[in-house]
């Protein structure tokens, strides 16, 4: 070493003295200073069932990183629970949890200066917050669920939290008596891990490990089993491996992988959150991905899960039956999935997938062949019109019907069109617009499973329309569009419609769009004023300000 290098590593070493005074406080030993320090962003919680497990798994990942040779330092992050504020006003703050969980991992990994992470996630938006972080810092990372629920069980049936949703609107109609609707919801949640459909968590999962972000078979895992555990321990260990061989996020998330991600939430039957959310965690790892591309895909890709919420069968179930892998080697098979992505292994996915069988075991019913699938195409639908310039998405899987055309029953928020819902006030033919709920309108994009259960519940399912600039629970089907931009806040079309007014939705001719003259339309947007800002102060005044179309993931940069 030359006398000036020799000078410089010195005068470092001195510098970091208090640095390594504080970490002498928190366990390290001089031989630990030159391993590498490796973040644990540990999302436990008691808040909710999908995260009140983190804490186990996030020890016994620690455990791992450190009996491979590294420091493990662990910190905490938020959560919001969508299925406990779903239908109030604390639904608000879901989707601004995404950006409040990416921040706080960015911040903390940056600020103390971290080689690599480990991010353990349950709720919805565990999963894209710290894929949006993982995505920015470019820092060798791993994602690890806390799993899946196992369903509830009453009077013969399996149950996830959308029954209890379903059940009130059943119960409303007179279609269940009030001992079942207690039996429903006492039933429903029995114990520790996230909702138990294809519902918006188990989706995001499912797509993370596509991508190559987590490991085999992790995604549809039961929080509860001990095989998650040693997932975790495993994730921790392969993470180690990645900091050591350079695997960074951004080697991994291709655009080729987020094709391969949204081919396995269209097989998969997934929520319509997954197109937001992995156009969110596209812009943060400088990916060009669109809302073109779901089209795109979904017009390749058939489903091939019958899942829950429209399909028979819960995650834990499709999890025996072989889970993600098993159907990403059919997919792969059918060259509907890029074989060439590299995964946090360091391996490809053909590599991957070489042990996985080429058909699922034929004596279940819940992974479908290729050439006997559950539909055609993808169930996420693109669609445009006079009311979306932008696009908007629909989710038609378990439609007796792709269309409607009928009069427009206006809601300016989630709370008015619920009063109108459970007064019986809506009929069938119908097509409730509820609008100003956006990412700045409402702000934060309210999820609306309470009205879509509702009308499901009262047998309206089929019958009634339902558009939105808000957004749906993965738990949501039925004649539903939602995402639709630009937003009525910012002047959008959507808030041009009036009570009355023909309003068509046509998935198969991927239409959205009010039957009024332009003319008419223009008059009206001359006449159109903003709304006053819902709040000032605060983090959801924060949000309003910075947050961006749901065409482009409703990011705030």
């Amino acid at each position: 070493m030359a006398n000036n290098d020799r000078s410089r590593a010195t005068t470092e070493g001195v510098r970091r003295t208090p640095n390594r005074a504080m970490l002498r406080a928190v366990g390290f030993d001089d031989d630990d200073f030159s391993k590498p320090v490796v973040g644990v962003a540990n999302g436990y919680s008691t808040i909710t069932p999908c995260n009140v497990k983190l804490n186990d798994l996030s020890h016994r990942a620690e455990e791992a990183i450190f009996g491979s040779g590294a420091m493990p330092q662990m910190f905490g992050t938020i959560t919001i629970s969508d299925g406990i504020s779903m239908g109030t006003e604390g639904m608000k703050y879901s989707l601004v949890s995404r950006e409040v969980i990416a921040d706080s991992i960015e911040t903390v990994c940056q600020g103390q200066s971290m080689d690599g992470v480990i991010a353990l996630g349950g709720c919805d938006k565990n999963m894209p917050g710290a894929m949006i972080a993982l995505a920015r810092m470019n820092i060798p990372a791993v994602f690890v669920y806390g799993g899946t629920i196992k369903p509830g069980w009453y009077k013969g049936e399996d149950l996830t939290i959308v029954s209890a949703f379903e059940a009130v609107g059943k119960y409303q109609a007179n279609k269940l008596p009030e001992e079942d609707l207690k039996g429903v919801e006492r039933n429903a949640c029995p114990g520790a891990g996230s909702c138990g459909g294809m519902f918006t968590a188990n989706t995001m999962s499912s797509a993370f490990e596509a991508m190559g972000m987590s490991l085999p078979y992790s995604s549809t895992m039961a929080a509860e089993d001990e095989e998650k555990g040693k997932s975790a321990e495993e994730s921790g260990e392969v993470l180690v491996r990645a900091i050591q061989q350079g695997i960074r996020p951004r080697d991994l998330m291709t655009k080729e992988a987020f094709e391969n991600a949204i081919a396995v939430v269209m097989a998969l039957g997934g929520s319509t959150n997954a197109v937001l959310h992995l156009l969110a965690i596209a812009d943060a790892a400088e990916v060009e991905l669109t809302i073109d591309d779901f089209e795109r895909v979904r017009q390749q890709v058939p489903v091939l899960c019958d899942l829950k919420p429209s399909g028979r069968f819960v995650t834990t179930q499709f999890h025996h039956a072989g889970g993600v892998p098993q159907v990403m080697k059919m997919l792969l098979n059918a060259g509907l999935l890029n074989g060439e992505c590299r995964t946090i292994l360091g391996a490809t996915l053909t590599e991957q997938l070489a042990h996985v069988p080429d058909q699922p075991d034929p004596d279940q019913e819940i992974i479908r062949s290729i050439d006997d699938p559950v539909y055609p195409r993808g169930h996420i639908a693109v669609l445009k019109g006079n009311l979306a310039p932008e696009g908007a998405v629909a989710k038609v899987s378990g439609l007796k019907s792709h269309s409607i055309t009928g009069p427009a029953r206006v809601f300016d928020s989630e709370d008015e069109a619920m009063d109108a819902i459970e007064a019986r006030r809506i009929n069938a033919g119908d097509v409730v617009v509820l609008r100003y709920e956006g990412p700045k309108g409402g702000p934060g994009m309210r999820e609306m499973l309470a009205p879509t259960s509702a009308l499901v519940g009262q047998g309206l399912g089929d019958s009634v329309g339902l558009i939105t600039d808000g957004r749906f629970s993965g738990g949501t089907y039925g004649m539903v569009v939602g995402h639709v931009a630009p937003e009525a806040a910012v002047g959008g079309p959507i808030g041009l419609v009036a009570e009355g007014d023909e309003i068509t939705i046509d998935a198969d001719q991927r239409l959205l769009q009010v039957n009024v003259a332009e003319e008419e339309l223009e008059r009206r947007r001359q006449a159109w004023r903003g709304p006053t800002p819902r709040y000032t102060r605060g983090v959801l005044a924060k949000y309003a300000r910075l947050a961006g179309s749901a065409s482009a993931g409703a990011t705030t940069g």
